[in-house]
């Protein structure tokens, strides 16, 4: 088993105690993000569809720099203050993702860092001709 720390200047930076991802072997655990500007480190703005794609985009990088892409992602996690931003989140991530989907959850939670609105983070599995020979 081999464990890599994944890390790419074109996310946020961690914010505490933990890795932007983590690969083992082929499956990359890839931390929770918010809609930070990696440059600027600050809210994209408190517009939740802006939200959203700014956490995706920071998703597309991460996986990228594990040596994969969205469509590596078989589980999502969607952590959403309002709920009634769950039809904004599958309509964004229609730009995002193509069928077969990853399995995902959505869940209300009460807050999220920085009083963001949208939190995602997610597991990915790289195919084989992503994965360097050990």
């Amino acid at each position: 088993m081999s464990k890599v720390i994944i890390h790419t200047d074109k996310a946020p930076k961690a914010i505490g105690t933990y890795s932007q991802a983590v690969k083992v072997d082929r499956t990359v655990y890839l931390s929770g993000q918010i809609p930070l500007v990696p440059e600027t480190m600050s809210i994209v703005d408190s517009d939740i569809a802006a939200q959203i794609t700014q956490v995706f985009e920071n998703l597309k990088a991460v996986a990228d720099a594990a040596g994969g892409d969205l469509s590596d992602i078989v589980k999502l996690n969607v952590f959403l203050t309002d709920l009634s931003s769950f039809p904004l989140v599958n309509e964004i991530m229609g730009h995002y993702f193509q069928e077969p989907y990853p399995a995902r959850a959505a869940i209300g939670v009460a807050a999220l860092p920085k009083n963001v609105g949208v939190e995602m983070d997610a597991v990915m599995f790289l195919k084989p001709q992503e994965y360097p020979a050990s």
